[in-house]
């Protein structure tokens, strides 16, 4: 086998990725940096201080991927920046609760354009780069378990990562090989918004492993999918959860009763 020692170095490598400036896309950005790579991040207002790794930091461009032209400037700022783009990780999204029976319209429509037209424009754009250059390039779509698990409250954001899901595996269909398109589907993950959420460290007795995800599971895997160790992984989804949730019926059968 060939030495693959350096199969995670992305020295000379561009990344651009998006909803980077905190959270989980910090974390996707530092790894990045810390790997080698010129990351770009954008989001639509500067962060006080932007992601940096082993002594280099990130560069920023402000943007609303839910318009499409923005989201083809990003593309274009990335690749004109650091002269090619190798990795794109879709990882903005998300969406406040909302009563599925009384939400407006216009709330129905700004999640979905958030959560998979915004994807879909800046991989359209990635994947124009990325076919013309040498290595082709890599796309990576950050996905929830709520794409297969919803939860009350978030009828619009299950759909939309559902469909995500749907958008990673056709994209792979129709850009391979010069671009492979994957998904991770991500459980709950340890942020500064996660007590808000989902009531943090309390709901980790329902994950296998104990734990809430840490940004840096996630990260680990966008290096793995990006990398050449996975140069034949193309249309997969990758579930970085824990195990998922042990079931509800499970939990209330063994709950102690009254005394």
């Amino acid at each position: 086998m060939d030495d693959q020692s350096h199969a995670m170095d992305f020295t000379g490598r561009a990344v651009l990725v998006t909803g980077g400036t905190r959270g989980l896309g910090a974390a996707i950005a530092r790894a990045f940096l810390a790997s080698g790579a010129d990351v770009l991040v954008c989001g639509r207002s500067a962060p006080a201080a932007l992601p940096s790794a082993g002594g280099h930091e990130a560069a920023f461009r402000a943007a609303d991927l839910r318009d499409p032209m923005a989201a083809a400037d990003v593309v274009a700022t990335t690749a004109e920046r650091f002269g090619r783009l190798d990795v794109l990780v879709n990882n903005a999204g998300g969406s406040p609760d909302a009563d599925a029976a009384t939400v407006s319209p216009r709330f129905v429509e700004k999640v979905v354009a958030l959560n998979l037209l915004a994807p879909f424009y800046t991989a359209q754009a990635a994947n124009l780069v990325m076919r013309e250059q040498p290595g082709g390039g890599s796309v990576i779509n950050i996905g929830s378990v709520s794409a297969r698990t919803p939860q009350p409250g978030t009828a619009a954001y299950s759909a939309a990562k559902a469909g995500l899901l749907g958008l990673t595996r056709a994209l792979a269909l129709e850009w391979a090989p010069r671009v492979r398109i994957n998904h991770i589907t991500a459980g709950l993950i340890r942020t500064e918004n996660a007590a808000a959420l989902y009531g943090g460290d309390a709901v980790a007795g329902v994950v296998p492993m104990g734990r809430l995800a840490e940004p840096d599971d996630v990260a680990r895997a966008c290096l793995w999918l990006a990398c050449d160790l996975s140069s034949y992984v193309n249309g997969a989804d990758l579930a970085v959860h824990g195990g998922g949730e042990v079931p509800a019926r499970y939990t209330v059968a063994r709950r102690p009763g009254p005394p």
